[in-house]
């Protein structure tokens, strides 16, 4: 692929990992194991509340082909086939799910150096969908928009704008989404080069109900094998996050929900611990 720049859905997306990314609020316990032949097999179980789930996914590349498929423990069959340079510098992804008909979507992606294109197609009979990307830039500037396309309607179901700003310590970006209606602007800042450790700010204002969120985060190393993260909004929603490779590649994750202006209630806990080979 080339060095362009990126994806419209890349545009804000190290902020929102940085604020969302692992921030568990369930029991998650995962095992993966690969094979002689290279297929990685992962089982995971997940309880929240008094529910718990299961799934099994099975990882297999052959050359530009990657195949995802996984079972879950409510007999549904999630397939993702992902090809790449079927036409030079191309991704087409084709995803769908079973029993569920009406899910599947093909997924066409195009890079080029100054620009990056993606169309997506719903294989829905009854209300078959288009979404429409596109990038302009470079790897350090870039704007891009989105929209979708409802056949059956012929209405508009989403547009959205983007701006983005990259340089080697620090990325900044404002997406004016929801038909107009919202506006959100992050910031986020690398304080070492190994980019372990990093400062976030993210804005959002939704016009229509003239509500303002403001979040500040953090992400720091405590050591090679340690991160801590934390984030708070001004609404006085703290999380707090402890994450610890117990082995290489493994790692155990520790999170936590409080709310300041109430702290009577039951702060949420989350806990999760994935071995990987």
């Amino acid at each position: 692929m080339s060095k362009g720049p990126g994806l419209f859905l890349d545009i804000g997306r190290k902020a929102t990992d940085l604020l969302t990314r692992d921030y568990v609020s369930d029991q998650k316990f995962s095992v993966s194991t690969a094979s002689d032949t290279g297929v990685v097999l992962t089982s995971s179980a997940v309880k929240k509340g008094g529910l718990s789930t299961g799934d099994v996914a099975a990882m297999y590349k052959y050359n530009n082909a990657l195949i995802n498929i996984k079972f879950d423990t409510e007999s549904n069959i999630a397939t993702t086939l992902t090809f790449t340079d079927i036409v030079p510098s191309t991704k087409t992804i084709a995803s769908f799910k079973l029993p569920d008909y009406n899910s599947g979507k093909l997924e066409v992606q195009y890079f080029h150096h100054h620009a990056t294109f993606t169309t997506a197609v719903a294989l829905n009979q009854k209300t078959p969908a288009v979404d429409l990307s596109a990038t302009i830039g470079t790897p350090t500037f870039a704007f891009g928009a989105e929209a979708g396309y409802e056949t059956s309607s012929g209405k508009l179901t989403k547009y959205t704008a983007g701006i983005t700003i990259t340089k080697p310590d620090a990325c900044a970006s404002i997406i004016l989404g929801d038909k107009g209606d919202s506006i959100k602007a992050s910031y986020v800042h690398h304080l070492d080069s190994l980019k372990r450790s990093a400062a976030v700010g993210e804005i959002s204002r939704r016009f229509s109900t003239n509500e303002n969120t403001f979040t500040v985060g953090g992400l720091y190393a405590v050591d090679s094998l340690t991160t801590v993260k934390a984030k708070l909004n001004n609404h006085g929603k703290l999380g707090v996050l402890l994450q610890h490779e117990v082995i290489p590649k493994s790692m155990l994750s520790l999170a936590s929900e409080f709310d300041t202006q109430a702290l009577d209630k039951t702060p949420k806990f989350g806990l999760a611990l994935a071995l990987k080979p």
